[in-house]
């Protein structure tokens, strides 16, 4: 039977618990040698862990946070949360100036030197090959800097827009999609798929109203898709190698337009001569429309 001695009286395990022993907060089971005290209460040592990471703190020491215990590495994370900051990966403090991204994760960066000439690191150093190296080292030796991310090109190189790119990197400006080598449309030094640069900044069809895909007619002071280009009184199809006149601002074909009643075609060569007739012919011509009363 084990026995207790405490200020001279003797216990049995029990009665001495039940007297003395202190309940461990987070198990409630009695404390029997080493007590943590914290946060006013009693621990075991084992007991006594961060309420984020679970680990053991009795000997690491702990922040207080928001009424919780932590480890200085999750106390730091849940403070630079707050702040809008990143946490080094290596001393798991706050960063508080621009951080070193090195393998996808944030640094201060002198806990690095250049691979190359030993040089202690800014933030401003790049990775090559798994290695960083200073800006200077890094520029001599000529590797490709991609204009999204800033980071070297190791693989395929798009060259574009005066720039140099990773594949995946070279994106629609609107979709963000890989142009993978399709074709892209620039517009104030942006990048566009054929589909968003049309919905954005293409041409509207006078007579579908809608936005033109593909190549543009561009006749009568309008722009047309092709197919919707046609005579607006017969239908037939027409191109600036055609000859057709404006009429009610529309296009009509040379054959519908001698169709046409002997008054209206003296009408519109009246408003041909009024208007200027040469110059209209001469406009005319540069577009391959014939004037009324030419020929």
């Amino acid at each position: 039977m084990l026995i207790y001695m405490f200020e001279g009286r003797k216990y049995c395990e029990h009665d001495f618990q039940m007297l003395f022993a202190p309940c461990c907060h987070q198990c409630g089971e009695f404390i029997i040698g080493r007590v943590i005290k914290a946060m006013n209460n009693s621990w075991h040592p084992e007991c006594f862990c961060c309420d984020l990471c679970q680990e053991v703190l009795a000997d690491i020491g702990f922040v207080k946070n928001a009424g919780r215990h932590l480890c200085r590495p999750c106390h730091n994370r849940e403070k630079a949360r707050g702040l809008g900051k990143y946490i080094c990966q290596k001393c798991h403090a706050i960063i508080d100036e621009q951080p070193l991204i090195f393998k996808n994760d944030p640094y201060h960066p002198d806990h690095f030197n250049c691979a190359n000439c030993g040089k202690e690191l800014t933030a401003d150093a790049r990775e090559l090959k798994g290695e960083l190296y200073c800006l200077p080292c890094h520029d001599k030796m000529g590797v490709p800097i991609c204009g999204a991310c800033r980071r070297p090109i190791e693989g395929r190189v798009v060259n574009a827009m005066g720039k140099q790119w990773h594949v995946e990197h070279f994106v629609c400006a609107k979709c963000e999609k890989p142009f993978l080598g399709h074709r892209h449309y620039e517009r104030k030094g942006l990048a566009y798929c054929e589909t968003h640069y049309n919905q954005l900044f293409g041409d509207v069809c006078f007579h579908c109203n809608r936005v033109i895909e593909g190549d543009v007619v561009s006749a009568l002071n309008k722009a047309w898709c092709v197919n919707c280009f046609a005579c607006s009184t017969c239908n037939t199809k027409l191109t600036l190698k055609n000859k057709f006149v404006e009429f009610d601002m529309k296009p009509v074909c040379k054959k519908c337009y001698e169709k046409f009643p002997l008054e209206l075609k003296k009408r519109l060569k009246k408003l041909a001569e009024t208007l200027g007739r040469k110059a209209i012919i001469a406009a005319l011509t540069e577009f391959h429309i014939f004037a009324p009363g030419s020929g």
